[in-house]
């Protein structure tokens, strides 16, 4: 396993109000084959660390370099577009040709061939948030960012959802985000808890 960082996060300070910190000297870092888990309320900064990981929004003091990146969403149909079919967006983000690899990621994901064909819309939740997850696998990244990524589908399958990506973990990292305590404990390396955490 490589032991290089994959996420290294140094002495971060970031706020929206003067004086109301939300990270104040926070650091963080993963290395290949970890998965930390954010834990906390909602308005606790959970979302505004991917944020800044993802360099959208800039912190006031502090570094954070990263490899490569995908990103798993909490709400999967705000991540694709409405009028496009599945297969379509996934071709738009993954520029190689896929079509060796789709099969066996289809069958791991419980997901049918014919869903790729369908416009968002057309899924159900759960379906949608599947090939959410697809769409990030096949981006190949080395950090796996992924925000409430069970939270539309059934206690079942959310655990089975998050045991395919724990298997990823030998070529990436994950930075998991969610409200499931339960859920955490059990997939996680490390929780970080902002709420109790000092630097926040």
């Amino acid at each position: 396993m490589n032991n290089e960082f994959i996420l290294d996060i140094k002495n971060l300070d970031f706020s929206y109000k003067e004086n109301t910190p939300i990270y104040k000297n926070f650091s963080l870092s993963l290395k290949q084959g970890e998965l930390v888990t954010i834990f906390g309320k909602s308005g606790s900064g959970k979302t505004t660390l991917f944020e800044l990981i993802m360099g959208t929004i800039k912190p006031q003091k502090g570094s954070i370099e990263k490899k490569e990146l995908s990103l798993i969403f909490q709400d999967p149909y705000n991540s694709f577009h409405p009028t496009y079919s599945i297969i379509e967006q996934l071709k738009d983000v993954v520029k190689r040709d896929f079509s060796s690899e789709i099969t066996s990621f289809l069958s791991e994901l419980d997901l049918d061939k014919n869903l790729l064909d369908k416009k968002p819309h057309e899924l159900s939740g759960g379906q949608l948030q599947r090939c959410s997850i697809l769409r990030a696998l096949l981006m190949k990244p080395k950090l796996l960012l992924v925000d409430e990524p069970t939270s539309a589908l059934d206690n079942i399958i959310a655990y089975d959802v998050m045991k395919l990506l724990i298997k990823y973990l030998d070529s990436c990292a994950i930075l998991l985000i969610t409200h499931d305590e339960q859920m955490a404990k059990w997939c996680s390396d490390k929780i970080i808890r902002l709420e109790e955490n000092e630097n926040k």
